[in-house]
Order: C-alpha cells, then sequence, then structure tokens
C-alpha cells in the first residue's frame, strides 16, 4: 500500500475560513502567510493542531481522556492522513517562581547527575575526596548503601549527595527559603495608601483587600477617628491601625448592600494581620497578586539566592560548585564540560562520556537558538515571550520524535536577525528527523527556507479566509497575485513614511547604573519621533525601557522617588502607554464596540426612541450583560454549552436568540428600521454612512477606519483578533487627541503581523506623531526599524556581552558604515530590496 504524502482538508470553516480545501505535504516545512487576520492560525491551530491532537487522545481510554483537556471538533468537512499534533503556540505560559532556566530546559537534571557521579565531596573532617568510580557505584546502591563512602585520608564514612539532594525543588531546598531564593517580608511602607486621606476613604490599603471592608467601622468603634486625614490621627490611634489587638467586638454593623447587622461580633484585624491572613487564606491568582504588593523580597540571607543547602555548594566539579557552574552562560559550558572530562581518572572516561554528552546533547539546540547569552540560574518568570518558545522549541527537537505533525506559530518572535539562521537549521532538523511541520511566521527568510507556501487571503477578516496561492518559494515569488512575493523577490517598497532628516534636539535624557548587564548606560531618546530600540536577545532593551525608563516616568507622575538604578533622570514628559499585542477580554462579552465608547452611545440612542420610552427602558435594557436585555437561555453570550460525558464540552449557538444574545422584546426598538442586533451585525465600512448624523458614533468608526480595522463587525468578540487586530483596536482611543506629553512604547508590536501590515501600523505610529506623541518601539523586524527616524542599539551581543550602546543614530545614516551586527543586517536588507 501507498503511504499518503499529504494531508487532505476539505470545506474549513472554522472562524473566516470560506469552505476551504486545501491539501498540506507531509515531511515537509510548510510555511503559511497572510495578513494579520486573514485565517492563517484558523487553518493551523484551528484545524491541523485541534483535529491532529484531538484523534490521537481520541485512541486513549475514557479514563485517560476525562483527565485530559480535549479540543472541541472543528467545523470542516473532512481532515485525511493527519498524523498527532503538537504545537508551539506564540505566547506559551510564564512559569512559575520555582521555574529556571535550568529546569525549564532540563539541563539542570543531567547537571545534578554530573554533580553527584563526577563530583569531589568533602568529608565531616574538612578533607576533600577525589572524583572516584567509588562514588559513582556507592550511589547506584540500594537501601542505607547508597551514597555511602569512605574518606581515603581519615577514614570517617560518610554520604554524599544524590542528584536529588542538589533538587532546590526537592530534598535540595534551602530551609529558610524553601527553594525559592528569596524571602518576603511585609513592607510597612505599603500599609497605608495615603496618609492625606480619611481611614473611610481608603487610608489603610490592606483593608481594602477582600473581607476586610469594616474594619473601619471596628477601629470607629474602638475610639479612632475615622473621617480625619491618617496623618493627623494620634500615635495611640495609629498604632490600633497598625499593631492593634486581635479581639471581637460587639457592635451594629451595615453592609455594602444596606443590610444592618445588630449585636455583630466582629473580628478585629489590624493593618498587618489583614495581609498575613490573606496571604493564607486566599487560593485565587488575582488574589494572590494583589497580597504580593505588600511585600517587599530579599535574597535568602541563608543560602544567598542559591535555593540550595549550603552544605550541598561544597561539593565541586572541576573546581566549581553547583551554583557557580549554574551563573555561567550556556555557551561556556560546552568548554567546561570539555574540562571535566579532561581532569577525570581515565578510569571514569566512560561514565563521563555519557553524562557529559547528555548535557551537550540538551544544550545544543538552545545555542543552535541563539540563547548562548542565558544562565542556568536565570528565574523562568523573567524570561520573554521569543526566550519562553525557543526553549519550548529546543526541548521539542530533543525527544527525536518521528512521525508527528507540529505546528508553530511565530517562532521568530524575539529573534534577531544573526539567529534566524539558528532557527532554521532547528527548523530543517525536525523535518529531517521523520516530522512534517507547518510554520505560521512572517519572517521572510523563513518563509523563503520553506519547501512550500500557502498564502491565505486577500484580506483580514470577513475578506480573507480563502487560499490565495501555493508552490515553491520560487513559484511564489513570480505569482503576481501573491501579497507575499514582493518581499520574496525584493521588489517591496519598505518606506511607509517619510522619517526625519535630522533628530530632534529636544530629548528624554536619563542613565541607567548596575541594572542586570547594563553598566553606566547613557541614553537618550528624542521627542516627538520614532526610536526604535534594537539589538540582540538579552542585550537590555527591556531593561533599559520597560523597567528603566517607564517606571521612572510613572514615578515623576506620581511625584514617587525613581528606580534605584536610574540616574541624571530629565524627562519633559509625564504620561507614558504601554501597547502590546495582548489579546483584548477573555471572554466572548468584550466587541469592538464594548471596548470602544460606540456600545454607551448605542444604548443612549437606542433607549431615546418612541418606543422605548413607552416601555420605559434605559440604556442598560440595551446591554446584552444585564439581564433586561439578554437573551433569556445563553446569558447574553449567543453560545450555549453543553455538558456530554466523556467527550469534549460541547458549544454550539443559542437555540433561542440565534446567537444575537439579546431578548426578543428588545430587538422591537428600532432606530431606522434597524434593531440593535442590526446594528452590530454591520461592519465599520457599512456603519459610517449609516451614523453620518450621529458625531459621537461617526467618529468611532472613522478613527477604526483610519486604523485599517474597516472590515471588522461592531459585534465581534475581542479576544478573537489577532494580535495586530488587537494593537491597532487599543491605540483607537489615543487618536482622537493630542498627545504632546505622551510617551508610547511598543514592545515587539510586529508580533502576528505581516509585512504589509507592518506599514499600516507605521501610518497608525504617524498619526499617533502627528498628534504630538513621542514613540519607542522595541524591536527586531528590519521593516520597522528602517521606518524609524532614531535608532538605539544595545548589544555587541546578549547577556554579560551585552548591555551597552553599539550604534546610535538614524538608521539610513548608519547603514553607510555599519558598526554593530544589528545595523549590518539591515545594511543588507535593505540591499537586497
Amino acid at each position: 500500500m501507498e503511504l499518503p504524502t499529504q494531508i487532505e482538508i476539505k470545506g474549513a470553516r472554522v472562524h473566516n475560513l470560506k469552505n476551504i480545501d486545501v491539501n498540506i505535504p507531509l515531511h515537509k516545512f510548510v510555511a503559511i502567510s497572510g495578513l494579520s487576520g486573514s485565517g492563517k492560525s484558523s487553518l493551523a491551530m484551528g484545524i491541523l493542531y485541534e483535529e491532529g491532537s484531538r484523534r490521537y487522545l481520541d485512541a486513549l481510554s475514557t479514563y485517560m481522556r476525562r483527565r485530559i483537556k480535549q479540543g472541541s471538533q472543528v467545523d470542516v468537512t473532512s481532515v485525511k492522513h493527519i498524523p498527532s499534533a503538537l504545537a508551539l503556540r506564540q505566547r506559551p505560559s510564564i512559569p512559575n517562581e520555582r521555574a529556571t532556566v535550568g529546569t525549564t530546559t532540563e539541563t539542570f537534571n543531567v547537571l545534578r547527575l554530573i554533580f553527584s557521579r563526577l563530583g569531589s565531596p568533602v568529608c565531616p573532617n574538612g578533607h576533600r575526596v577525589a572524583p572516584s568510580l567509588d562514588i559513582a557505584e556507592a550511589m547506584s546502591k540500594s537501601g542505607e548503601a547508597m551514597g555511602r563512602i569512605t574518606c581515603p585520608t581519615c577514614g570517617v564514612k560518610f554520604y554524599v549527595p544524590s542528584a536529588e539532594d542538589f533538587a532546590f525543588n526537592s530534598d535540595g531546598a534551602c530551609q529558610e527559603c524553601g527553594g525559592t531564593g528569596k524571602v518576603r517580608q511585609l513592607d510597612d511602607s505599603k500599609l497605608i495608601a495615603d496618609p492625606n486621606l480619611s481611614i473611610e476613604d481608603g487610608a489603610v490599603a490592606s483593608w481594602s483587600l477582600p473581607g476586610r471592608n469594616f474594619m473601619p467601622s471596628i477601629a470607629q468603634h474602638a475610639g479612632v477617628r475615622i473621617d480625619i486625614p491618617y496623618k493627623d490621627l494620634t500615635d495611640k490611634e495609629k498604632d490600633f491601625v497598625l499593631n492593634g489587638p486581635e479581639k471581637k467586638y460587639k457592635m451594629d454593623f451595615l453592609s455594602g448592600t444596606g443590610r444592618v447587622f445588630h449585636d455583630f461580633n466582629a473580628l478585629y484585624e489590624n493593618a498587618h494581620q489583614a495581609v498575613l491572613r490573606s496571604a493564607k487564606s486566599s487560593k485565587s491568582e488575582r488574589a494572590q497578586k494583589r497580597i504580593a504588593e505588600f511585600f517587599t523580597y530579599s535574597t535568602c540571607p541563608v543560602c544567598h539566592g542559591t535555593r540550595l543547602r549550603p552544605e550541598l555548594l561544597k561539593q565541586l566539579v572541576n573546581g566549581k560548585n553547583i551554583y557557580q557552574v549554574q551563573q555561567m552562560q550556556l555557551g561556556d559550558l560546552p568548554k567546561w564540560s570539555k574540562e571535566v572530562f579532561d581532569r577525570l581518572p581515565k578510569n571514569m572516561h566512560k561514565m563521563a562520556n555519557s553524562l557529559i554528552n547528555e548535557f551537550l546533547n540538551n544544550l545544543q539546540p538552545l545555542l543552535d537558538l541563539g540563547l548562548d547569552y542565558l544562565t542556568m540560574e536565570r528565574a523562568g518568570n523573567t524570561l520573554s515571550t521569543g526566550e519562553l518558545q525557543r526553549i519550548q522549541l529546543a526541548r521539542t527537537l530533543r525527544t527525536e520524535t518521528t512521525g508527528v505533525l507540529y505546528v508553530l506559530d511565530e517562532p521568530s518572535i524575539g529573534l534577531h536577525p544573526a539567529n534566524v539562521d539558528g532557527l532554521i537549521k532547528v527548523l530543517r532538523k525536525l523535518v529531517d528527523q521523520g516530522n512534517s511541520l507547518v510554520v505560521v511566521d512572517h519572517n521572510v527568510d523563513i518563509i523563503k527556507a520553506a519547501d512550500e507556501i500557502i498564502e491565505i487571503g486577500p484580506g483580514s477578516g470577513e475578506q480573507g479566509g480563502q487560499i490565495l496561492d501555493q508552490g515553491s518559494p520560487e513559484e511564489i515569488k513570480k505569482d503576481k497575485q501573491s501579497l507575499i512575493a514582493p518581499y520574496l523577490n525584493g521588489k517591496a517598497q519598505l518606506m511607509a513614511r517619510k522619517v526625519s532628516e535630522q533628530i530632534n534636539s529636544e530629548q528624554i535624557n536619563f542613565e541607567v547604573k548596575n541594572y542586570f548587564n547594563l553598566r553606566d548606560v547613557k541614553a537618550g531618546i528624542p521627542l516627538n519621533q520614532l526610536t526604535s530600540v534594537t539589538g540582540f536577545s538579552g542585550a537590555g532593551k527591556t531593561s533599559l525601557i520597560l523597567d528603566s525608563l517607564v517606571p521612572a516616568i510613572k514615578a515623576k507622575s506620581k511625584k514617587e522617588a525613581l528606580p534605584k538604578q536610574i540616574k541624571n533622570f530629565d524627562c519633559p514628559i509625564n504620561n507614558v502607554v504601554s501597547v502590546d499585542a495582548s489579546p483584548i477580554g477573555k471572554s466572548t462579552r468584550s466587541t469592538v464596540a464594548t471596548y470602544s465608547s460606540i456600545m454607551d452611545n448605542l444604548r443612549k440612542l437606542f433607549a431615546r426612541q418612541d418606543l422605548a420610552k413607552e416601555k420605559h427602558y434605559t440604556p442598560s435594557y440595551f446591554s446584552y450583560n444585564n439581564k433586561e436585555g439578554a437573551c433569556p437561555t445563553c446569558g447574553g453570550t449567543g453560545i450555549v454549552t453543553l455538558d456530554i460525558q466523556f467527550l469534549p464540552d460541547m458549544q454550539q449557538t443559542c437555540p433561542t436568540c440565534h446567537g444575537d444574545r439579546y431578548n426578543p422584546e428588545i430587538q422591537k426598538i428600532k432606530w431606522h428600521d434597524m434593531s440593535i442586533v442590526d446594528v452590530l451585525n454591520l461592519d465599520i465600512n457599512e456603519a459610517i454612512p449609516v451614523f453620518k448624523h450621529v458625531p459621537k458614533i461617526e467618529r468611532d468608526l472613522q478613527l477604526l477606519k483610519e486604523v485599517g480595522l474597516d472590515y471588522l463587525h461592531l459585534g465581534e468578540s475581542t479576544p478573537t483578533l489577532s494580535g495586530g487586530e488587537a494593537q491597532r483596536l487599543k491605540l483607537v482611543t489615543h487618536l482622537s487627541h493630542k498627545q504632546d506629553d505622551t510617551l508610547f512604547v511598543f514592545d515587539e508590536p510586529t508580533i502576528g503581523l505581516h509585512p504589509l501590515d507592518v506599514k499600516v501600523l507605521v501610518e497608525v505610529m504617524q498619526k499617533l506623531l502627528n498628534q504630538g506623541a513621542t514613540i519607542i518601539t522595541i524591536t527586531h523586524d528590519l521593516n520597522l526599524i528602517v521606518n524609524a527616524d532614531y535608532m538605539l542599539d544595545l548589544g555587541p551581543r546578549g547577556g554579560e556581552n551585552g548591555g551597552r550602546i553599539v550604534a546610535q543614530g538614524r538608521p539610513l545614516e548608519l547603514i553607510k558604515d555599519p558598526q554593530s551586527l544589528t545595523v549590518e543586517y539591515l545594511a543588507d536588507y535593505l540591499k537586497s530590496e
């Protein structure tokens, strides 16, 4: 029997896909291209991954399926010959505080074995024992004999640490900090929100935590004045607020709902106890995040941040303890591994070779993906999205699977152009191992490297969802209707705005001293111009802008102390807005209309109609989030969820409102022969002429059109928007007024954006500049960098090899004599175009 060579998809209707038929080659590297919102992820994630993973899970027992979250059946006529699928998503989940680069990549697991088997321990009498096979043999024994050796100097018998003993998430954890490396202490300065406020107006911040809202009433009952500024209280009153004894007070209590409780036995919790008790009892992540604001975190005084029991640091390998090795950059570990091998006795070489090869095999994909600047001890929750995704990809590659369909969503996120070659090498390895690979990406070099390109379009939203073309990169280059072809063949027009001919002398000037890898970095950001902050991952871009400049401007506007690392801060700007491409809203209740002010104005408009007045319908009746307006069956969501035992929950359109969200009575109210449901079904282009005589609504519609979102429907759910669409929607509210006093900071703004979408984004940025705004983009995207007025390039590489400004000036001037790697790539890119 001949094996299938392609996945056959017929009648795909997920999201905006227009009942398409498409064949995906197996055992090839396939790139999917298209505008933001065109349907790329609907095909890749919504069909290939969902269907591939669902069918694999269907092969498991009912018992197993009930314990694994399953995707729902996709809206497609048929899918044939699809392998089991694994996905690497655009936004991996953030690791918890216990995770490090070492634990996340599993390199630390092998390092623990190396230290337990090849290490040099110290006996209880302080004698250093050289590495030997005796130690390794002792570790392989069971029971009480496991790990027990005799000191060759003094003859004392003792236990050497096992691999498990070196785990800070297990037996090796420092007893003071529990293996986190940090201890937390209640910060008294954060208990009082504002001493100028009275207690009844919220002066005591910790009493705003859930379940503590009646503490001011108890304090008043105990004789504390709660209606004067906190700063004017006597020392005795302040001491009661902060340290008063835990005690029950019998009193009348008025609840927030207006209900009076007589002879209420109220337990008093002072400002300190309110936080400490909440920290113990609160379960939700959101509550814990709020509680964490009352604490300061400092390095553990016992383990000094190593996370391990101090005695474990006595064991050495090649003169270093396990924490010192974790502090080394990943790129330096192959050299260290060779030195370890060379210094061991020959009779240990066979075992050492096995352990060190395993260690290096774990490391190599990370190095190929440009993560050489990371250290194993780096906290996982401090990694960028791009770094997390590449770690995920490296781990996938190491498993050496075969016959799997890998679906990758934007693997080039956060990747400097110099590291793209390494990424392509890794992607090729996945295919060479006998797998199939589908990549959704906009990086031109990655698309060029694919065996086959599938282009979806021609537009976004309702204007997309069709197969525009399919073929090899060489074939697509010659296709006149292709949107990506001009970028593949070098004929694209890259400039989307006229860049300034000189740098504005009016600037934000600041200096950062000793913050991560930044050492005395002096930076200037020109006002009312577009600045691109560039450089390798780990070069210090986030530290300089998001961790230093942004908090400094916020602190200045609140008249608070500047971040400790900031020196010589001279900034004429008082407002800062951070813009990213994260989804808007978490539920389907958030729509384009509700996110803007359109929905509020629509509700008021319909409430003014004669029939609405006759029925006494207020604006709240025209909200599907209120019971007066919502469909009684679905509660205003437009869908109902069916719980089917043993199978994934099934969602279907509400049988009562048919997805319209509103109850039938509300839909009887008409404006220009349209109900509110009819209006929400309009796209922006259709709505503009309808509302030409309603200035408040027309203004918002015109702004949505200006940012290129005119194809969206007013009732479209915002969580389903692509990253680029979400980003532009967030900017709409800022385009209607002057922004002279505002800095906009875009962190990797081109995630999920086709090069043509980047041009639209640049045009939107120009509108902000026209309003007087100052803009910073933290980016690797050469299409965006070339459109900047000013460029600040950090490097020369990442980690300890970064943290300096290696190039600054106008990009079009810098490329004449490239002095940094980023500028070299920019110069080559412009030559190729």
